[in-house]
């Protein structure tokens, strides 16, 4: 890829203002699905059409950018992400690779030699279910890994953690609260009192640097926007407003803000805005996560005698979404086992007696994660006009036949989860995202899973989980005119290097491949397991670049 300036161009401009040609290339646009050119102007798409037809363009702006035959596709829209938490995964210690209990004591026992001078030490990611020892560790081999220095270490969901005993000296009340256990993982109210704490000892300057660092590696991966899923129960409202200013002051990814606290007035609602947030919605928590143990369901785990944490019921449910719809303000939940999703279902319908159908649908509500779904729950999310906000990586991670979630639920149940397909059928509208840091960024792994679920009857398209992780997260936030590569469109886009373009469908009953001009469909990579997922060579929000590889 090569850029050049004609000499006649004006200088001084700013970037986002500059008129661009970007030529020789494939440009994913449902315009024109034969595209090998764009123009951007003013931070938008100004036209978009064939290589002949770009001749007329070459003169008259201020840069032209040779594709070389790279592919160019609207930017990523990531729906669901912990932005600070996913830098302090990236620049802390991370978890997620330790392939035992041994392992990961390890990592913990250098992570400390390191850093001497942290107040505490943080760390993410670690899932028992994948050691051979099937065990979290014992908080006396915290102590011994760690120096008696207090230490944080979320499961990978972040419904649970254990800690240090040092930790919890700083929170003299813990042993009183919900979820607190002797020995084993804090949950519930317990765990949420030790993440503060440790939340707490992270300095302005450090929590500045995690989120520089996430939304560095956003952008290194063709995401243009990221939705930061925050709140009271997961962070403080410091670290939400610092995001969102220094998102706004600084070359990067957009940041779209959610705040995940109950209202019942329009006081409440008004609070919310004034954070900045675009809604009170992402990790409002109906439910917890099923590694935790702690996803509300209607029948006992498969390895626990119990079904999981409530937070919320219907009623809760009804009155937040009566008052934000009241409000104009947009409303969700977290909700991941078949018990909380029929809460939320019944909380909402509920709430469209009240207003009325037309109003609640018109709102977007939407509901975070909605992996245990039934028939019966997913015509409602199609009736009521939720989104559903979820993690394709999810299914990737603990699907299949020996997965987390067969440990947890058992066969039968475990094959109902994430049920991609009977979404789309149903026209619910999807919006994909990766939860980070509880599953990492990666957006064309994450259209890989959805193409590529464990179970076959819940695959999509790749075009269509292509266009959830596109468009579909714009769609959500209430924009229809984003995330596609058409006239008046803003102009986020990412570059990529990949291999020949294909359509792929998700059931081998019809033909996976097809290069066939005919279809007047646009190609995109070809994401089949075991094949090389494209490259970005640029990151473009609002016609700015905010990645560069290097020497490319």
């Amino acid at each position: 890829m090569t850029t050049e300036s004609p000499a006649s161009a004006p200088e001084g401009d700013e970037r986002a203002h500059r008129t661009v040609l970007l030529r020789r290339g494939e440009v994913h646009s449902p315009a024109d699905p034969f595209a090998t050119a764009m123009v951007v102007e003013k931070g938008h798409i100004a036209w978009v059409g064939s290589e002949g037809a770009a001749d007329a363009f070459a003169s008259g702006v201020d840069e032209v950018v040779d594709l070389e035959g790279a592919l160019v596709t609207p930017a990523f829209t990531d729906a669901h992400v912990h932005t600070t938490s996913t830098g302090l995964a990236l620049t802390g210690l991370d978890l997620s690779a330790a392939g035992s209990l041994s392992e990961a004591l390890a990592l913990l026992r250098a992570h400390s030699a390191a850093h001497p001078g942290h107040r505490v030490l943080l760390g993410h990611g670690w899932d028992a279910s994948r050691w051979p020892e099937q065990r979290p560790p014992s908080r006396l081999e915290l102590d011994q890994a760690a120096g008696g220095r207090p230490a944080y270490l979320p499961r990978v969901d972040v419904h649970s953690a254990v800690v240090t005993s040092a930790l919890l000296d700083l929170v003299p009340d813990v042993t009183d609260l919900d979820g607190y256990h002797p020995e084993g993982p804090l949950t519930r109210a317990a765990h949420h009192a030790v993440r503060a704490a440790a939340h707490g000892a992270v300095t302005p300057a450090q929590r500045a640097a995690a989120q520089r660092a996430a939304l560095a590696r956003a952008a290194s991966l063709g995401i243009g926007a990221v939705h930061e899923c925050a709140g009271p129960a997961i962070s403080d409202e410091d670290d939400f407003t610092a995001l969102l200013n220094l998102a706004a002051a600084e070359p990067g990814p957009r940041v779209l803000g959610y705040w995940a606290q109950e209202v019942a007035s329009a006081e409440d609602a008004r609070r919310i805005r004034e954070l900045g947030a675009i809604g009170a919605a992402g990790d409002l928590f109906v439910d917890g996560a099923l590694g935790s143990h702690t996803a509300w369901l209607h029948e006992p785990y498969a390895d626990a005698p119990h079904t999981g944490a409530a937070y919320l019921d219907a009623a809760a449910v009804a009155a937040h979404v009566t008052a934000c719809t009241e409000a104009g303000l947009q409303a969700g939940f977290h909700a991941i086992g078949d018990a909380a999703l029929s809460a939320v279902v019944e909380g909402v319908r509920t709430a469209s007696e009240r207003l009325g159908l037309a109003r609640v649908r018109a709102a977007r509500h939407r509901v975070e994660h909605a992996e245990a779904l039934t028939p019966e729950t997913v015509a409602a999310f199609a009736e009521l006009g939720l989104t559903a906000s979820v993690q394709p990586a999810f299914d990737a991670a603990w699907g299949g036949d020996s997965g987390m979630y067969v440990q947890r639920l058992g066969v039968e149940r475990a094959r109902t989860l994430n049920p991609y397909a009977a979404l789309l059928r149903a026209g619910v509208p999807l919006a994909f995202g990766s939860d980070s840091p509880v599953t990492p960024l990666d957006p064309w792994g994450t259209v890989r899973a959805a193409a590529f679920h464990r179970t076959p009857e819940h695959r999509i398209s790749v075009r269509a989980a292509f266009t959830a992780h596109t468009r579909g997260g714009w769609r959500a936030v209430g924009r229809d005119d984003a995330g596609v590569l058409v006239p008046g469109a803003p102009a986020d886009y990412a570059v990529w290097r990949t291999a020949e373009l294909v359509v792929q469908a998700p059931d081998d009953r019809v033909a996976r491949w097809s290069t066939d001009p005919r279809s007047g469909t646009p190609g995109l990579p070809d994401l089949s397991p075991g094949a090389d997922l494209p490259v970005c060579l640029r990151t473009v929000v609002f016609g700015q670049t905010v990645f560069d590889r290097p020497n490319e």
